[in-house]
């Protein structure tokens, strides 16, 4: 396949969550900030959900970049929006790569709450799981992007609400790479085997030694996967 690749980052977290896939990938990659986030106005309401988002990512691939059948690389809320989508414009889509995802992702009441009071504690919490027990923590909060202080609680009230574990069968059509870290704490590794056995003809490869930032840990073998995985579709 030789779609143009667009890259959607996850909860509070910005485009440049991808750059090394996007240095990979060069001409035909493009990574975006969702409204809101990195360097893109907020154009939302205070609540949204997936679909929100979803539709905002869709009108950027329509009237901003101009892209024809483009494959959608999502991470964690990232991951959500590309189900959505698949579900919403698969028609207009190449195909999905979901990073670090599941079909429903509920969020620890504990850390939804911290969001809402003190989201510089939630964000220190939610990276700090987010990267296997040999991960570099602090690099990845140093890189980290700060969003408006609402936006991670937004974001994760849209993870928390969103689920489609009941619609998988109608990506069928659509080719699916679902990438996971084997120490994968915040979307466990059984959320991509559910994905797989589900998406009809999707692709599952598991990554040793990263955890939910695979593509930040491990992004040799990130880049890799897709690449072979476009190559061979």
């Amino acid at each position: 396949m030789d779609y143009p690749l667009v890259f959607v980052h996850g909860a509070g977290d910005s485009a440049r969550a991808w750059r090394e896939q996007v240095a990979y990938f060069g001409a035909r990659a493009y990574a975006l900030d969702l409204p809101g986030h990195g360097e893109r106005p907020d154009t939302l309401p205070e609540s949204v959900s997936v679909a929100d988002y979803a539709r905002a990512v869709q009108a950027i691939i329509t009237n901003e970049l101009r892209l024809e059948r483009p494959l959608i690389v999502g991470h964690s809320l990232g991951g959500l929006i590309a189900l959505q989508m698949g579900l919403d414009f698969g028609q207009q889509l190449g195909g999905l790569v979901l990073v670090g995802t599941g079909a429903r992702m509920r969020v620890a009441p504990m850390l939804l709450e911290a969001a809402r009071t003190d989201p510089e504690q939630a964000q220190r919490v939610l990276k700090q799981s987010s990267v296997s027990n040999q991960g570099d923590t602090a690099r990845l909060l140093n890189e980290q992007n700060k969003a408006q202080p609402s936006l991670l609680y937004r974001d994760l009230m849209a993870c928390n609400s969103f689920d489609v574990m009941d619609r998988l069968e109608e990506l069928r059509d659509l080719p699916t790479l679902i990438l996971c870290g084997a120490e994968e704490r915040n979307a466990p590794v059984k959320h991509s085997v559910y994905l797989h056995e589900h998406i009809a003809g999707s692709t599952l490869q598991i990554i040793p030694g990263a955890g939910h930032y695979v593509q930040r840990e491990k992004p040799e073998e990130v880049n890799r996967a897709i690449a072979e995985w476009l190559t061979g579709n």
